[in-house]
C-alpha cells in the first residue's frame, strides 16, 4: 500500500529546536513502522523559506535572502542524519519545482474566479505575517503576545474566497470523524468553524515584501507565505503519479487552526485536488509544565542529548515519554530515569548477560534450545501477547504504550534469567542441568533478538548492533522476524557490547 507521509516544513528564521527534532523523529518512527508492515512509504520533510521575517533577518545581516536561507536550511538538513531520519525527500520552497506548482495553482484559482482584488484596511501582525480581526484581541482590547507588534495598514491585496467553502468543510469534518488525530483536535477545529470565516488575503505588495513567489497574474505582488508553504506537500510529488494524496500530515498543534485544518483542505478542494487521509497534530514539549521558549531561556538543544547519549536513546525517550497528541515534560532528570532504568539496566543488561554467558558457557556459539519448561513457556506466551498488542498500538500511534509493553517483556526476560540462573547450571556436570543451560542461553538470545526486532523503528542503530553481536542477519519480511523459533541456533556471538554506557558524572569543582 502507498503511504505518503509529511512533516510540517520548518521556517528558516531560527535554528532547529526540540520541537523540530521531535516532529522529525515521530514521523520517522511512523515511516519506518509502515515500511516494516510492507507499505511503500514516501517520507517528505523540508523548509519554508519565504516571508517578511526571513527578508528582515537577511537585511539585518546584510546578505541576500537566498544566502540566508541556504545557511539556515543547511542546519535543518544536517539535523536529519544525526537523528537517523529516513526521509525520502527534502523540499525547499525556493526550489523551482515548488514555485512552478504554486504559480499553477494560483493561476488556476484566479481563472476560476476564486481569487479577487480588494482594498484592505485593518491590523497586521509582522511576527505572524497575517492580518488580524477585532475578534483576535484579548478581552482588555490588547493583542496577544504571539502577534508581537501590531500595526494598522490600508492597502490593496488579492483574496481567496475561503468563506464560501466553510459549510463544505464543516460537512466534510462531520462525515470524516477521524480526519484529525487525536479526536479532540477535530472538535477544536469544528468549534473554530462556528464563527464565520473571512476570505484569505493571499498576497503582499512588492514594495512591502519582495522575498516571495510573484503572483502569476500580477507581478506587483508576492504570495502570502502560508498559501505558498501549504502547497509544498503537493508540489513535492506533483510530477510523481500515484503519490498524492498524502496519507498523513504530521504537524504541531499550534499550526493546526487555521492553516492546516482550514486553509489547506479548502485550498485543495477549490483546486480540485483530493484531500489527505488525515492530519496528526502532536503536542508540545514542556519544561516543568512551562512551554519552552527562547525568551524564558528554557530551550533544550536536542543535539546536546544526541551527542552525549546517542540518537537511539534520544529517539527512545521522545517516543516513550510523550503520548502522541498531548503535551509532555522534557527534563534531563526524566531523560536519565528512562535511560538508566529502561535502556541501560533492562535492554543493555540483557545484551551483556546474553553475550557474556554464551561466551563463558558455550564457547560463544548459541546452542539449540531443549524442551521448554514452565519458565520458558511462560516467557514465550508473554512474547506472543506483547507482539500481538504492540502492532495495533503502533498502528494507532500509541508508541508510548507499545514501548512500555516491550519493556515489560524485557523485564520478564531478565527475571527469567534470575530464576534459571545459568551461572549455577554452568557449574553442574549433571546432564539435565547442561540441557537446561543450553535452553536458558537459547531462550535469552531469542528473547533479545525478538525485542530488538520489535522496537527497531524506534532504535534502528541499536537493533542493527544487537543483530550483529548475535551473529544474525534478519530476513526481508519483518513480521516473520517476530515468530519465536530457532533462528539463532549455531550463531557465533561477540564477546561483549556496551549498548548504553553509563552517563559520566559532571566533574567536581
Amino acid at each position: 500500500m502507498k503511504f505518503y507521509l509529511t512533516t510540517a516544513i520548518d521556517y528558516v528564521n531560527g535554528s532547529p529546536h526540540l520541537g523540530h527534532a521531535y516532529e522529525k523523529v515521530l514521523t520517522d518512527v511512523i515511516a519506518r513502522f509502515r515500511r516494516q508492515m510492507g507499505d511503500q512509504v514516501h517520507f517528505l520533510t523540508g523548509v519554508d523559506e519565504h516571508g517578511q521575517k526571513v527578508q528582515a533577518s537577511a537585511r539585518q545581516r546584510g546578505i541576500p535572502p537566498l544566502q540566508f536561507c541556504d545557511e539556515v536550511s543547511a542546519e535543518f538538513r544536517s539535523l536529519l542524519p544525526l537523528l537517523n531520519i529516513s526521509n525520502d525527500d527534502f523540499i525547499r520552497t525556493t526550489e523551482e519545482r515548488h514555485q512552478r506548482v504554486v504559480r499553477q495553482v494560483l493561476q488556476q484559482l484566479f481563472d476560476k474566479g476564486e481569487i479577487y482584488r480588494a482594498e484592505y484596511k485593518g491590523f497586521y501582525s509582522t511576527r505572524q505575517e497575517q492580518f488580524l480581526q477585532e475578534k483576535d484581541r484579548l478581552p482588555d482590547g490588547s493583542w496577544p503576545e504571539l502577534f508581537g507588534e501590531v500595526t494598522e495598514i490600508a492597502e490593496a491585496n488579492y483574496f481567496f474566497k475561503l468563506r464560501q467553502y466553510q459549510d463544505w468543510l464543516v460537512e466534510f469534518l462531520m462525515k470524516n470523524e477521524n480526519f484529525i488525530f487525536p479526536r479532540n483536535r477535530q472538535t477544536q477545529v469544528l468549534e473554530f468553524l462556528k464563527e464565520p470565516l473571512n476570505d484569505l488575503c493571499i498576497s503582499r505588495p512588492r514594495e512591502r515584501l519582495e522575498w516571495g513567489i510573484p503572483l502569476p497574474f500580477d507581478d506587483g505582488y508576492v504570495t502570502y507565505v502560508w498559501f505558498d508553504a501549504l502547497l509544498n506537500y503537493y508540489s513535492a510529488v506533483a510530477d510523481r503519479p500515484g503519490l498524492w494524496p498524502a496519507t498523513y500530515h504530521v504537524i504541531g498543534k499550534d499550526i493546526l487552526v487555521p492553516p492546516h485544518a482550514v486553509y489547506w483542505p479548502i485550498m485543495l478542494h477549490a483546486a480540485g485536488l483530493p484531500l489527505p487521509r488525515g492530519i496528526l497534530a502532536h503536542g508540545w514539549w514542556l519544561q516543568r509544565g512551562a512551554k519552552m521558549s527562547k525568551s524564558t531561556g528554557n530551550v533544550l538543544n536536542p543535539l546536546d542529548f544526541v551527542t552525549e547519549f546517542g540518537a537511539d536513546a534520544f529517539r527512545y525517550f521522545l517516543m516513550r515519554e510523550m503520548n502522541v497528541g498531548q503535551d509532555s515534560d522534557f527534563t534531563r532528570e526524566q531523560f536519565l530515569v528512562r535511560y538508566n532504568s529502561e535502556l541501560a539496566n533492562n535492554l543493555g543488561n540483557l545484551v551483556n548477560r546474553t553475550l557474556n554467558m554464551t561466551t563463558r558457557f558455550a564457547g560463544g556459539v548459541l546452542p539449540a534450545a531443549g524442551p521448554a519448561g514452565d519458565l520458558e513457556r511462560s516467557l514465550q506466551e508473554l512474547w506472543v501477547k506483547t507482539r500481538d498488542d504492540f502492532i495495533p498500538l503502533c498502528e494507532g500511534f500509541q508508541f508510548h504504550t507499545a514501548l512500555e509493553r516491550a519493556m515489560v517483556f524485557l523485564t520478564e526476560t531478565n527475571a527469567y534469567i534470575e530464576q534459571r540462573a545459568p551461572w549455577k547450571l554452568g557449574k553442574s556436570t549433571a546432564a539435565a542441568d547442561q540441557d537446561l543451560l543450553r535452553t536458558a542461553l537459547a531462550t535469552m538470545a531469542e528473547a533479545l533478538r525478538l525485542a530488538a526486532a520489535l522496537i527497531q523503528h524506534v532504535t534502528p542503530s541499536s537493533s542493527v548492533k544487537i543483530n550483529e553481536v548475535l551473529g544474525y542477519s534478519p530476513g526481508p519480511v519483518w513480521r516473520d522476524e517476530l515468530a519465536w523459533g530457532g533462528k539463532l541456533n549455531g550463531a557465533r556471538v561477540a564477546a561483549s557490547l556496551v549498548l548504553f554506557p553509563r552517563p559520566q558524572p559532571p566533574p567536581k569543582g
